[in-house]
């Protein structure tokens, strides 16, 4: 599945499509839902019916208008709906797919037990590179795999939601993404919907086992304003206001355990790195560190504001068969490597 909002992405989105078309294991159906774009909706919808002298492609996707509020979790929600597989893939519609991405995803649910599966995501910098500055520590803020998780094909909290697959039938169980959770074109990048149902799953079926597969490629594209420290700074603050909902969706201990983890081992390793290759001369180092020290304050400053502005926030269980909703405030302002999957 892939969800589009806007038509300056225009060439990506269909790049997307076409890796997903291309894929080793093919899909047994490829969704594309419009975030309320009607011009979008349309341009792709004559885009794959073949229109004008250009050949209708031999399995083209099915483009769908998101039913819910405007928003990511929403438009995800819409196209669970409508999906039937028994699986459902998620690509970004800035991305590409390795051409064995879904056949790495789709191995694992060999295991009656798997119940979600990520793979690895890697950044494609518009500038051609790296910024020197940016540490991979981070990569997160970026919708990448960042540097502290755990390589190879290994259990997690949480899989990423640029690069993820779940059985479809969890969704019943447990109901879909959280809406007001995660991102909206016209507001503040927040994040963490996959994270918040993710721990939904396991507190309802405790033995489920959810993994990442770093087999399992996709290639992100990183726009150059995300190579900026100012969106490096408010993106990290607006994870630590997403932080705060999902630790009061889920409770704060299941909610905030890797990230505990990730603060107090892997970001001072890396403050130690950049300072290490400062003194040696290399460039960057001290700036890496220091971007480091200002996006772990920046992620506890959102969330220290998000506790006060959320504390009498209820966070719904939302159903994909109905209408989501959003988070209220009244006081504040078969298995797919026997079957079929779907993309």
């Amino acid at each position: 599945m892939i969800c589009a909002h806007t038509q300056e992405r225009w060439a990506d989105v269909l790049a997307a499509v076409a890796s997903v078309r291309d894929q080793s294991y093919p899909a047994a159906e490829v969704l594309v839902v419009v975030d309320h774009h009607d011009a979008l909706l349309a341009r792709l919808r004559e885009h794959f019916g073949g229109a004008g002298d250009r050949p209708a492609p031999p399995t083209p996707p099915r483009i769908m208008a998101n039913s819910g509020p405007r928003g990511l979790s929403a438009g995800r929600n819409t196209g669970i709906a409508a999906a039937t597989g028994d699986v459902v893939a998620f690509l970004d519609d800035d991305a590409v797919a390795e051409r064995d991405w879904l056949r790495h995803l789709a191995a694992a649910y060999a295991d009656p037990a798997v119940q979600a599966v990520g793979g690895r995501t890697e950044p494609v910098w518009a500038s051609g590179r790296r910024p020197r500055w940016f540490p991979a520590e981070f990569d997160w803020v970026v919708g990448c795999t960042y540097r502290g998780l755990p390589p190879g094909k290994v259990r997690v909290r949480n899989v990423l939601g640029g690069n993820a697959s779940f059985r479809t039938r969890v969704f019943d169980l447990v109901g879909g993404f959280t809406t007001g959770i995660g991102r909206d074109a016209g507001r503040r990048p927040l994040g963490g919907e996959e994270t918040e149902l993710c721990i939904r799953i396991t507190q309802a079926l405790p033995d489920a086992v959810l993994l990442i597969d770093d087999r399992a490629v996709i290639h992100h594209r990183v726009p150059a304003v995300r190579e900026r420290f100012g969106y490096f700074r408010g993106r990290a603050y607006a994870e630590g206001l997403s932080k705060a909902l999902v630790a009061r969706s889920v409770g704060a201990r299941d909610g905030l355990a890797a990230e505990r983890r990730h603060t107090a081992r892997v970001l001072p390793a890396g403050v130690l790195r950049g300072l290490g290759d400062a003194l040696l001369g290399r460039p960057g180092g001290l700036v890496r560190a220091g971007a480091i020290v200002a996006g772990a304050t920046a992620a506890a400053g959102g969330y220290a504001v998000g506790r006060l502005r959320y504390r009498s926030t209820v966070v719904p269980r939302t159903g994909v068969g109905g209408p989501p909703t959003a988070p209220t405030a009244p006081s504040s302002p078969n298995t797919p490597a026997h079957g079929e999957a779907a993309a």
